[in-house]
C-alpha cells in the first residue's frame, strides 16, 4: 500500500492541461469580478447596508469603507496575474486572500460557487500551475513541461467531490418523489422561447429533479474514463446552459465548463496552447528539467489534509437534531445546491424587562431587503440580528433588554408554520456551533442524505 502511493507521488505528467486550466480560471474570475463591479453590487451588497451578517469566528470581517474597492481591484489583479502566470504563487495567495475576505464580509451573499473557488484557489497554491506556458517561464528563460501526476489528478479530485456530493444531497424525497422545488421555480419560467410552455408541464419538473441526481452522481466518472470523455463533457455543456438559462446564478455554470477541461488529455491542451501561442506570437520555452521532488512533501501533507476535511465536512449535518432543510445547522459548505425554497416571515419584539413595555422592530429600517429575506428563514441570521438589535437600542438608552421573535417558514411547497420558539429571549442563547435549541421542530420528515 505504502509503496504505490509513493511510487504514485513519483509519477509525472504533461504540464500542459494545468497551464490551460491556470489561464481559463484566471480569466474567469476576472470576468467575474469585472462583472461584480459593473453592475454595482460592491455598493449594493457591501456599502449600502449598515449592517452585515457574518459567520461565526469571523466577525472581524467587515467592508471596509471605499477601500472596499480596492480589495476588489486587488482580486481582480490577482486574477489576471494568475492567468498570465505572472508571481504565480504570490498571485494565487493575493488572489485566495482577497476573494475569501470578500466572501467572509458578508454571509447573506452565500453561495455554493464562492466556495468553490476558495477551496480551488487555496489548493492552487500548491500546484505548479506557472511552471508552463507563463510569464514566470519566460522570464526564468526555462519552462518545466512535467509536472506530479497529483497536481492535475488534485483539480479532479475536487471537482469530483462537488459533484458527486451535490447528487449524494439530491437523493431525498423532496427532490425524487415531490420533485421539489423545481415544481415551484419552473413554472415561472413561461416566457422563455420554446421552453416556456415545458416548463408548465408536471413531468418535466420529475425529469429535471432525477436528470440533476443521475448527472451529479455520473458526471465526474463519465469525465474519468476515455470512451465517455466526450459524452461527459457535452453533458456538462448541456447541464450548466440549461441551468444558466432557467436560473440566475452568474458565472458558475461557464467556471464548470472550463473547468471539466481538465479531464481532457495532454494532446488536446498542447492545441490550446499552441493556438494562444500562434494568435499572441508568444514563443514557447520549455526544459525537461523536473521540478525537484523534495519540495512536494510539505504541500501534500497540506493537500492531504484539505481533502480529508473536503470528504468529512459535508457530514457534519449528522451531529446536529431535527430536519437539516428546516434547521439548515451543517447546510453550508456541503454541496448543496438549490435543493430548497424556503420563504419565511420574522417579527422581532424588543422588551424591557423592568416595565414589560415593548415595541415591534421594522427590520427594513436596518436590513436591506435581500438580507431580510435571507434572515427570515436562517437561524443563525436571526440570533445575530437579535443581538445586533440590542446593542442598538441599548446605545440609544434602553435598558435591560430582550429580544423576542415571531416567525414563520415555508419549506419547498409546505404550508407555512412557526419556526422560532416566541418565548424564547434570544439574547440569552449565544452565538456557537451547538444545535439551536429554539427553532421548532418541521413535525416532517424528508427522507434521504
Amino acid at each position: 500500500m505504502h509503496s504505490s502511493i509513493s511510487k504514485y507521488l513519483n509519477q509525472n505528467t504533461e504540464a500542459a492541461p494545468l497551464a490551460v486550466f491556470r489561464i481559463l480560471f484566471g480569466l474567469m474570475m476576472l470576468l467575474s469580478i469585472i462583472r461584480f463591479w459593473a453592475n454595482g453590487w460592491i455598493k449594493k451588497l457591501y456599502l449600502d447596508p449598515d449592517f452585515h451578517f457574518t459567520y461565526y469566528g469571523f466577525s472581524w470581517v467587515q467592508p471596509l469603507g471605499n477601500f472596499t474597492y480596492v480589495i476588489f481591484a486587488l482580486c481582480a489583479l490577482a486574477a489576471l496575474g494568475i492567468a498570465l502566470g505572472y508571481r504565480y504563487r504570490w498571485s494565487v495567495l493575493v488572489f485566495f486572500l482577497s476573494f475569501t475576505y470578500i466572501e467572509l464580509m458578508d454571509k447573506t451573499t452565500y453561495l455554493n460557487h464562492y466556495y468553490f473557488i476558495t477551496c480551488l484557489s487555496f489548493l492552487m497554491l500548491f500546484l505548479e500551475g506557472g511552471a508552463y506556458f507563463s510569464l514566470d517561464a519566460y522570464r526564468k528563460k526555462q519552462a518545466f513541461n512535467l509536472v506530479p501526476k497529483w497536481n492535475i489528478d488534485s483539480i479532479k479530485l475536487l471537482l469530483g467531490i462537488v459533484y458527486f456530493y451535490a447528487g449524494l444531497a439530491k437523493l431525498n424525497s423532496d427532490w425524487l418523489l415531490r420533485a421539489m422545488p423545481l415544481k415551484i421555480w419552473l413554472p415561472s419560467k413561461y416566457d422563455l422561447p420554446f421552453l416556456g410552455n415545458l416548463m408548465q408541464q408536471e413531468w418535466v419538473h420529475y425529469s429535471f429533479s432525477w436528470f440533476g441526481a443521475i448527472y451529479d452522481l455520473s458526471i465526474p466518472f463519465l469525465l474519468l474514463y476515455k470512451p465517455t470523455r466526450k459524452l461527459g463533457f457535452i453533458l456538462v455543456v448541456i447541464f450548466h446552459v440549461l441551468t444558466r438559462v432557467l436560473f440566475p446564478i452568474g458565472m458558475f455554470p461557464y467556471i464548470m465548463i472550463v473547468s471539466a477541461l481538465i479531464f481532457f488529455d495532454a494532446g488536446f491542451h498542447k492545441k490550446i496552447i499552441a493556438l494562444l501561442g500562434k494568435t499572441f506570437r508568444i514563443k514557447s520555452v520549455t526544459s525537461k528539467t523536473l521540478i525537484s521532488k523534495t519540495s512536494w512533501r510539505p504541500a501534500l501533507f497540506v493537500v492531504g489534509l484539505f481533502f480529508i476535511i473536503q470528504l468529512l465536512l459535508p457530514w457534519r449535518y449528522l451531529l446536529y437534531p431535527g430536519e437539516l432543510f428546516w434547521t439548515e445547522e451543517g447546510y453550508r459548505f456541503s454541496w448543496r445546491v438549490m435543493l430548497m425554497e424556503k420563504a419565511g416571515y420574522a417579527q422581532f419584539k424588543v422588551v424591557d424587562q423592568e416595565t414589560g413595555k415593548n415595541f415591534y422592530v421594522d427590520n427594513s429600517d436596518f436590513l436591506t431587503p435581500f438580507q431580510e429575506k435571507q434572515m427570515s428563514t436562517q437561524p443563525d441570521f436571526m440570533l445575530e440580528y437579535a443581538q445586533y438589535l440590542a446593542t442598538h437600542f441599548t446605545a440609544q438608552g434602553h435598558k435591560n433588554l430582550a429580544v423576542y421573535v415571531e416567525s414563520y417558514a415555508a419549506l419547498n411547497g409546505r404550508l407555512s408554520r412557526p419556526f422560532i420558539d416566541p418565548n424564547v429571549n434570544l439574547l440569552k442563547e449565544s452565538r456557537s456551533l451547538k444545535p439551536k435549541t429554539f427553532i421548532l421542530p418541521l413535525d416532517d420528515t424528508i427522507q434521504g442524505l
